[in-house]
């Protein structure tokens, strides 16, 4: 697909949160906080408002990060951020707007994103911005499979 100038330069910007994608150290710790942060604002609105944001981003994210990884000739660069934002608020959709259960899937989520544990470095070799945000996509749902699972081993089910 050919991509204008002006969309294009947009498309790498939302890769990369704008410069937020380039402070170091750990751009991907950077934005899963960013993730968490919005999440639980936009999840202050509703379950359905942040599982419909997370979608569009989503679908965003795999056009910008395809984008990006083009115009710049790198795949998967560490600047390109709006993967985890999209896999951090994946994590997010099934949780209780608690700061405890949010700072658990942040955890969870940054153990199985720097790990590539299973499934998550299967997703990660998907080409383009496909494989970018599957790697994040599949830590997401991980999460929240393993918060699930603690919540009912120690809760029973009241999420």
């Amino acid at each position: 697909m050919v991509i204008s100038g002006s969309l294009r330069s947009s498309l790498t910007y939302l890769a990369t949160l704008g410069p937020i994608g380039h402070l170091r150290p750990a751009p991907g710790t950077i934005g899963s906080a960013i993730g968490v942060v919005s999440g639980y604002t936009i999840a202050g609105y509703g379950t359905e408002i942040l599982a419909a944001v997370t979608l569009l981003v989503t679908i965003i994210g795999i056009l910008a990060a395809d984008t990006y990884s083009q115009t710049t000739g790198r795949k998967d660069a560490p600047e390109v951020i709006i993967d985890e934002v999209a896999g951090q608020w994946i994590a997010l959709i099934i949780l209780p707007l608690d700061f405890w259960w949010f700072a658990a899937a942040f955890v969870l989520f940054r153990f199985f994103d720097i790990t590539k544990i299973g499934p998550v470095g299967k997703a990660e070799q998907l080409s383009g911005g496909v494989g970018v945000m599957a790697d994040d996509i599949v830590a997401g749902l991980l999460t929240a499979l393993c918060l699930l699972g603690a919540e009912q081993i120690f809760f029973g089910f009241q999420i």
